[in-house]
């Protein structure tokens, strides 16, 4: 008998709105018992618990529900548990997946869906959706590969996914990583796996975390302010730069971000193009508070760092971790 838990928190999965229309609707409106109704029976030997932590459209996610979930999941796989569904929204599903593929220390399969269409849309991808990953999460070979998310057949490592379209039901994939592997109805084929630091081999610990350090993303573009980085300077402990090409901003950027190495405020390199690495550039590194985000894109950079302010102040240590995770 496997036991797998599910953890609702809201998202278009359990939205409501017109019949027929994937617009236009509430997310997380329906609860978790409604979720279980739209599935097909599931084998004798898997047993289904269930739970709804909150029923958040997913921009309503924060670093409080990030820890709390963590530390929720961390508890309960001490128990008879076998694998853990999260259902969620699509629009920070990538990010939520990250910081859990970081902060999550167990091994057992933690599984992440959802939906882009509401439950009340023509043809809802939702409840395809959760059958597979409760089915991905039961299986063995899920176990020691971090945190997943499994969404329209496909299997995506919590390290590198990332929503891509706006409305398809295909909206995720791993950009120039392609996925893990496929599901096919309850079957899963495993093809690839990470080699990014993850779970219980994380250095962080969410445990007495109250909350976790501020760190802002700057988007830059041509003619950008750089006293937009005073303002943020001034309020975060660390910030992220979504930059044009690999990583690139002006040289009043480079400039104003030297300035700030006297604040010891890490400064993270990362892009807006969404594939290639950003990779060490003496350029812009040339003052020891600025790190390349590599292969993370700015939203995932900042949850780096914002974990990484919560084990060093070295900006040397950082960029190792950058290198790691």
């Amino acid at each position: 008998m496997r036991h797998i838990h599910l953890i609702a928190t809201g998202g278009t999965i359990a939205g409501t709105g017109q019949a027929g229309k994937t617009s236009g609707y509430e997310a997380g409106s329906l609860p978790v018992s409604s979720l279980l109704r739209t599935l097909p029976p599931l084998p004798a030997d898997l047993r289904l618990t269930a739970e709804q932590i909150c029923s958040l459209d997913s921009n309503e996610v924060d670093g409080g529900l990030w820890l709390r979930l963590a530390r929720h999941i961390n508890q309960l796989a001490q128990t008879d548990i076998d694998g853990f569904v999260l259902t969620h929204g699509t629009d920070t599903m990538d990010e939520t997946a990250y910081f859990l593929n970081l902060a999550v220390k167990t091994q057992k399969p933690v599984v992440i869906t959802g939906a882009m269409r509401p439950s009340t849309a023509a043809s809802a991808d939702g409840p395809f959706n959760l059958w597979q990953a409760i089915h991905l999460a039961a299986k063995p070979e899920a176990a020691g590969k971090g945190v997943l998310v499994c969404f329209c057949d496909s299997i995506y490592s919590g390290r590198d996914v990332q929503k891509v379209n706006t409305y398809k039901t295909d909206a995720f994939n791993e950009q120039d990583i392609s996925c893990l592997g496929y599901m096919r109805d309850d079957q899963c084929y495993f093809l690839n796996s990470s080699l990014a630091v993850h779970t219980t081999a994380s250095c962080f610990d969410v445990s007495s975390l109250t909350e976790l350090p501020r760190v802002d993303i700057l988007y830059f573009y041509a003619g950008a302010p750089e006293d937009a980085l005073d303002f943020y300077a001034s309020r975060a402990q660390g910030l992220v730069i979504a930059g044009t090409g690999s990583g690139n901003y002006s040289s009043r950027w480079v400039k104003k971000i030297r300035e700030l190495s006297a604040r010891r405020l890490p400064v993270v390199r990362a892009s807006r193009i969404g594939h290639g690495i950003v990779s060490r550039d003496p350029h812009f590194e040339d003052s020891d508070n600025c790190i390349p985000a590599f292969t993370l894109p700015p939203q995932k950079a900042r949850i780096l760092l914002s974990l990484a302010l919560t084990v060093t102040d070295s900006f040397e240590e950082m960029e190792e971790i950058f290198r790691k995770y």
